[in-house]
């Protein structure tokens, strides 16, 4: 039921794929929401990106959906927990599924970070296509809150280094992402990701909010950013927290 609940993102799309099967990356230009499931915002980012965030009926309490989709369709689709845990999560390109394992060392919990300031994490997701990936990392408030198109955000600074199955650095990364305590995600921001020697920077923020029953809810297409020549690893693609 997952797996369907988050592939069926597209109106007139192709036959889902089925439980256990890499998802084809869709190329319908309409997005509407599955069935039992209600859209709630969308959100135009600044890298080429507008992303849609919708909770399903069928899924457990509190958790979110959200599907990021660039010029050329879906290119992410993800769910988070009440404590914005990566539950699962879709990369269309290039074909890779991850969930999360039972039992984290660490779990994140967005409680802790608004109560407390900071929150640590260290858990583990599985890859059907990459074999398990270890998170470790922390994300701290800076005190420093931002409003854009009339939403309050704050600002976060985290740092996080993710672990082959073998247990060597896969990749690293720092940067600032906002928080929205309102809605409890996570908005990417800006980061420096190293992999393999290579140092890959990314500038992407919230542009503009919009609601159900204004104009461009549920759009299909990215507005700002788009054209531009811009290099980032999939690693990162799940973005602010799922």
């Amino acid at each position: 039921m997952r797996l369907v609940l988050a592939l069926a993102l597209l109106a007139a799309s192709p036959a889902l794929a089925q439980e256990g099967e890499t998802p084809a990356r869709p190329d319908r230009r309409t997005f509407q929401p599955p069935e039992g499931c209600t859209a709630f915002l969308t959100i135009q980012m600044a890298a080429c990106t507008v992303s849609h965030h919708f909770t399903c009926s069928a899924d457990p309490e509190g958790w979110q959906r959200r599907v990021d989709m660039d010029e050329e369709g879906i290119a992410y689709s993800g769910a988070i927990d009440a404590e914005t845990q990566w539950m699962e999560s879709y990369h269309f390109l290039p074909g890779t599924r991850e969930f999360l394992l039972p039992d984290p060392a660490d779990p994140a919990s967005f409680t802790d970070l608004t109560t407390k300031g900071q929150d640590s994490f260290d858990f583990t997701t599985n890859s059907p296509e990459l074999g398990p990936t270890r998170f470790v990392g922390q994300d701290r408030l800076i005190g420093e809150t931002v409003t854009i198109d009339g939403v309050t955000l704050d600002r976060t600074e985290f740092r996080i280094t993710a672990y082959a199955p073998d247990g060597s650095e896969a990749w690293s990364s720092t940067g600032n992402e906002y928080i929205s305590r309102d809605w409890r995600f996570f908005l990417s921001g800006t980061s420096s990701i190293v992999a393999g020697g290579t140092v890959e920077s990314t500038e992407d923020a919230p542009v503009e909010f919009i609601f159900p029953e204004e104009p461009g809810f549920l759009s299909v297409s990215p507005k700002h950013g788009c054209g531009l020549t811009m290099s980032a690893l999939d690693a990162l693609s799940q973005g602010a927290r799922g």
